[in-house]
């Protein structure tokens, strides 16, 4: 990487400072533009007509009042919407007899059945969106309920209610990975071992932003344009031409602007997006649905939703021998696109984690039910794995009565083994994962604690510590789009794939090639969420927009690099070979005489220095780090509160540490959320009791403790950058150091273990049946 530039302002906006998000400003004075700011002349607007049962048999739906109402324009169901294709699962997963997975394709509208509570079976479209409200209240469905199951393990029960009749006994998928004669025989061989049933709740996704979402049809060019909150403009666009419109890419445009909060929920296309681009061809005028939170409850994809059984094989000494984690995975109604990726791969990529595990198997069976569907969430696996094994190695250590950090110290890879080959077949290349341990145990004052268990005890209060050492396994970066203009104002613009949804990528990729190439910082722009403007872009997910777009820039800045050199050589009337470039200029090698390549440009024709890339594949990268908090909980009420929290992570190199920082705040939210509050209810009829804030916990400022972080940073050697990846860690070292600490506090009372949420009266409750 080139040196960085020597010039105060430059130094300020270098990789590894803390600068400032360059859209806070925008943001803040309100002049976002989200998927509801999106307005356009003439357009009319959409409800969704949705299932009141969670299961039933369409019988008929009656429009005729609906469509005598003042401002309605149109109602439709299934019957207008059969020249679609389905939105369909993208993934191909065996099972483990090599067949591929079970599934039937989902329509935007249900024609034969109802298969969950809120299933949109027809949509209104009226002049406003009250009208529309009030119309689509007013269509009648006549629907034959059936009996519904909501539970997994009571779906695959012989006489379960069957969803679908291509799907026999509710069974979409019978994962297997791993050697399980040999996983066996470390059992058997074993000094010990540990055992553990999990429960990984769900959790309903509740991003700021609800989602909304404007459709035109350009009836003279036959072309459909989508406004809609996405993570990333072009993977959105290609299946919704490809798979849902039938139609060559060029004839579909997406466009995301500011999005408030996705975490893997807004990736997808959802029904409602179908149903606006039709009404818009039909109507000849611009469409817009927006939903309320009440319906982002029922039709949002939920997150998590996992029962396991976990077990841990370990020598006389606490060497790992083997892990095995047999899981049940809810997938709700319908697979989602990514269907049971995060049940199945992400589980056996991450169930290692950072411990020398000669051996891991993984056995999933993912269940359709009568719930909804359920898709990525902050992490989509990789939290969820590392929350299994961490949970395993404490419950070890209290077994075999060994120190809990000594025990991951004896099990840790060591960064002399790099690179490693970890039995998930994934090879890591970099990390030193005891020194990180012990910079957070150093941090924490974990030999300080007992004295801060007595003094919380003084007043009545219990008090645990715990561990959470994480390491993940990135998405692989696709390919990627690295594009560079140079406007005609003196801006250059970044072009690339990925899309930020909050994380705030305009500031980190402009440090990246204002490093680069000298570029003035504050000149550098973005441009992300337009399909029109792409060749490449894989989205943003798996934490690896940094590898993929900060990769793709590099590239880009050194083919603008050549360009430059060349035409620089004409303007300076010099031989190409004598231009040197370094600190943004031009030189002939041995003078004085040089042109800075902000100068060129304004010098040159529009054009003669931009530049379209696109950055090749490049391997996961394996972010990990260790997380220690403590917890005081009233035995009298169960109310847990987490008083101490500490973060070491390795996350390679790092562009702008205050935004990392804000990355890992974020995700240790959403893990402590999840891990005390957040708990996703249906009925046994498929009925949601949870679709609410009256109902739903959220996490807020007061149930966030101070937080201190550290680094301990060892680049990647598989990016130009030497990056690794932050977006999802706060999760992956939460949701194990937390519940960690809540039962090492419970311990006082012989619990062993507590599932998530640790509510109040979940743990009110624990503690009186176990005689506290």
């Amino acid at each position: 990487m080139n040196a960085p530039l020597s010039s105060p302002q430059h130094q300020n906006t270098a990789i590894g400072r803390p600068v400032p998000r360059k859209e806070d400003f925008r943001l803040l004075q309100g002049q976002g533009r989200y998927s509801d700011d999106i307005s356009l002349p003439g357009q009319a607007y959409a409800a969704m007509v949705r299932s009141p049962y969670a299961h039933g048999v369409i019988r008929g739906i009656d429009s005729e009042t609906a469509k005598a109402m003042p401002g309605v324009l149109g109602v439709y169901t299934a019957a207008d919407m059969r020249d679609y294709g389905g939105l369909n699962f993208q993934l191909k997963i065996p099972n483990r007899d090599g067949s591929p997975t079970r599934t039937t394709p989902r329509f935007a509208l249900a024609a034969d059945k109802v298969r969950f509570l809120g299933d949109p079976v027809a949509f209104v479209v009226a002049e406003t969106a009250m009208q529309a409200r009030e119309a689509a209240e007013a269509v009648e469905i006549d629907i034959d309920s059936l009996p519904a199951i909501a539970d997994m393990k009571a779906a695959l029960e012989p006489d379960a209610p069957e969803i679908y009749a291509e799907v026999p006994g509710n069974l979409a998928l019978d994962f297997h990975s791993g050697d399980s004669a040999a996983v066996e025989a470390a059992f058997a061989n074993a000094a010990h071992v540990a055992r553990l049933d999990i429960v990984n709740s769900r959790i309903v996704v509740n991003a700021m932003e609800p989602r909304a979402a404007l459709g035109e049809y350009d009836a003279a060019s036959g072309r459909w344009t989508l406004h809609a909150g996405s993570q990333g403009a072009f993977p959105m666009r290609n299946q919704l031409a490809k798979d849902v419109l039938k139609v060559p890419n060029d004839k579909v445009r997406v466009l995301t602007g500011n999005v408030g909060g996705s975490f893997g929920m807004k990736a997808p296309i959802y029904p409602e997006y179908v149903c606006i681009l039709h009404a818009a061809k039909a109507l000849g005028r611009p469409v817009k649905w927006t939903a309320d939170r009440s319906e982002s409850f029922l039709s949002d994809q939920h997150g998590r939703d996992h029962l396991v059984t976990g077990a841990l094989a370990l020598d006389a000494e606490g060497k790992f021998l083997a892990v095995r984690f047999d899981l049940l995975a809810n997938q709700g109604a319908y697979l989602s696109t990514v269907g049971p990726l995060m049940h199945t791969m992400n589980i056996v990529k991450n169930g290692v984690s950072l411990y020398r595990f000669p051996l891991i198997e993984v056995n999933s069976r993912c269940v359709l039910t009568n719930t909804a569907p359920i898709g990525p969430y902050r992490g989509a696996g990789r939290p969820e794995a590392n929350y299994y094994v961490e949970r395993l190695i404490d419950t070890a250590a209290r077994e075999m009565g060994l120190d809990r950090a000594e025990l991951r110290r004896r099990n840790h890879i060591r960064p002399s083994e790099m690179p490693y080959l970890a039995a998930s077949g994934m090879s890591y290349d970099s990390g030193d994962f005891t020194a990180v341990l012990d910079r957070v145990l150093a941090l924490a004052d974990w030999q300080g604690f007992p004295a801060r268990k007595a003094e919380s005890q003084a007043r009545g209060k219990l008090r645990g510590i715990g561990i959470g050492d994480y390491l993940e396994v990135t998405a692989p970066p696709a390919q990627e789009m690295g594009g560079l203009r140079f406007e005609p104002n003196g801006d250059v613009t970044i072009i690339t794939g990925t899309l930020d949804y909050g994380q705030g990528h305009a500031t980190p990729f402009a440090q990246v090639l204002s490093d680069r190439l000298g570029v003035p910082f504050e000149r550098i722009q973005l441009l992300q969420g337009d399909s029109d403007e792409l060749i490449a872009g894989g989205g943003t997910g798996g934490s690896k927009s940094l590898m993929a777009s900060g990769a793709a820039i590099i590239e880009a800045a050194d083919k603008v690099v050549e360009k430059g050199r060349e035409l620089a050589a004409s303007v300076l009337e010099a031989a190409s070979v004598d231009i040197e470039f370094a600190e943004g200029r031009f030189t002939i090698a041995g003078t004085d005489r040089s042109v800075s390549l902000m100068d060129l440009a304004g010098q040159l024709e529009p054009g003669a220095l931009d530049v379209q890339h696109i950055f090749d594949n490049a391997p996961s990268a394996f972010p990990n780090g260790c997380h220690v908090a403590e917890v005081e909980i009233d035995p009298d009420t169960g109310v847990v509160e987490v008083v101490k929290y500490t973060a070491v992570n390795d996350f390679g190199t790092i562009v702008n540490p205050m935004m990392v920082e804000g990355q890992v705040h974020g995700g240790v939210a959403q893990g402590i959320g999840q891990a005390l509050m957040e708990n996703t209810v249906y009925d046994a009829d498929g009925q949601l009791l949870t679709g609410s804030y009256m109902d739903y916990a959220m996490p807020r400022a007061d149930n966030m403790p101070d937080m201190v972080q550290d680094y301990h940073a060892v680049p990647a050697t598989t990016n130009p950058l030497g990056a690794k990846g932050c977006g999802e860690a706060g999760c992956a070292g939460s949701l194990p150091s937390v519940m960690n600490a809540v039962v090492d506090a419970l311990s006082v009372y012989g619990i062993t273990h507590i599932d998530m949420p640790a509510t109040p009266h979940r743990v009110w409750q624990a503690i009186r049946q176990a005689g506290g």
